[in-house]
């Protein structure tokens, strides 16, 4: 274990030598940026690597899940909003930022109770970065000063993804055993309660509603598959199983291996209630994948329905079923190819390195010194 995470560190100029010597990552208050994911592998790891990448092309020093004491005087971003309900991280002389991407209070009761720990909480942060302008109202009608609050959506790291070569989705298909004639459909959010099989459905993620637009798409589609990814998929698969359509459940080792997914498919569905991201929104989009969504997270700023992607209210099954079958009726289409046309340039207008100035803007008063670049 380093030194660092064993003394709890008061700023003084007196211990700028010792600090030196036992090799702290910083010298200055608020000179330094520790980035805390949940630590889970998923979603918010692979943000909190791209947000220090982002904040070293900026000039700042930052590192993942460094223990920083509680007067340190540097600065913590925290990628999870569920840190608001507990009060000792923000007893701290450091400055605190967190993500809070979803969690509309009248979904679930837990989201209820982090807005109100967020309304308690809320004078003590620095920043606030909200993905999507429905948590943006959440947040400011809580009382944040405007100031303080960010909207960046999750943003796409465009070097995974590109659209395929009609070789490529052939040779995506051979290496995920898919059948050539099929029409393939994704989904790779988890939709189950905790870390386990995933059993019991996560209801904001819409899993339910994901298996009756698979049960009316399969009465319509001859040769229908499924493919799924991420932890925590019992439910789905279950479901799927019941349908008798095949499926394909695919864990990644590493999240660049997504690309290889998408290339696969002729459709992505997102059937939730609520999200912050899903980062499918993009990376499909970036896939030349055709997108039907519900209208939630940041879909709601980055789709324009029949434009960029299909979008349908939440639980509206008939209305994705609708736009799903008209997708797989005209696919290779001037309509859909326009369509996907334009869903690349979204992507492509919010990838991590185009999101930088909105970054550069979020850092400025939270971390101390200049920033690279204008």
């Amino acid at each position: 274990m380093r030194l660092s995470r064993l003394i709890p560190v008061l700023w003084h100029r007196s211990l700028q030598p010792i600090q030196a010597a036992v090799g702290l990552p910083y010298s200055k208050p608020y000179s330094f940026l520790s980035i805390h994911s949940d630590l889970s592998g998923w979603v918010l790891e692979e943000e909190a690597v791209e947000f220090r990448r982002i904040a070293e092309r900026l000039g700042i020093r930052a590192r993942c899940n460094y223990g920083l004491g509680v007067n340190a005087g540097q600065c913590i971003h925290y990628t999870s909003q569920f840190v608001l309900r507990d009060p000792r991280y923000f007893n701290t002389r450091n400055r605190i930022s967190v993500d809070y991407f979803h969690g509309l209070p009248s979904t679930a009761p837990i989201f209820a109770e982090v807005a109100a720990a967020f309304r308690r909480h809320h004078q003590a942060l620095t920043r606030v970065r909200v993905s999507h302008s429905r948590m943006e109202e959440v947040v400011l009608e809580a009382g944040v000063e405007p100031s303080k609050v960010h909207r960046i959506p999750i943003g796409i790291n465009l070097s995974y993804f590109s659209v395929p070569t009609s070789d490529q989705r052939v040779a995506a298909r051979d290496q995920l055993r898919l059948p050539g004639s099929a029409v393939v459909v994704g989904s790779f959010q988890k939709d189950g309660v905790g870390w386990g099989e995933g059993m019991e459905p996560k209801l904001i993620k819409g899993p339910d509603v994901f298996l009756k637009v698979i049960e009316r798409l399969k009465s319509k589609v001859p040769d229908l598959h499924v493919v799924l990814s991420g932890p925590s998929r019992g439910y789905v698969k279950a479901g799927l199983e019941k349908l008798g359509v095949p499926y394909r459940h695919l864990q990644l080792k590493q999240y660049a291996d997504v690309g290889l997914l998408y290339r696969a498919l002729d459709l992505y569905l997102v059937t939730s209630r609520d999200e912050g991201g899903p980062k499918a929104i993009l990376e499909s989009m970036a896939s030349g994948v055709p997108l039907v969504t519900s209208q939630v997270g940041q879909a709601i700023d980055l789709v324009r329905h029949g434009e960029n992607a299909w979008m349908v209210e939440v639980d509206d099954v008939e209305g994705m079923t609708h736009w799903a079958e008209y997708v797989i009726a005209h696919r290779g289409s001037p309509q859909v190819a326009r369509v996907l046309e334009l869903a690349r340039q979204t992507a492509e207008s919010n990838s991590y390195e185009q999101q930088i100035p909105l970054w550069r803007k979020f850092m400025t008063g939270f971390l101390a010194g200049p920033l690279k670049g204008n």
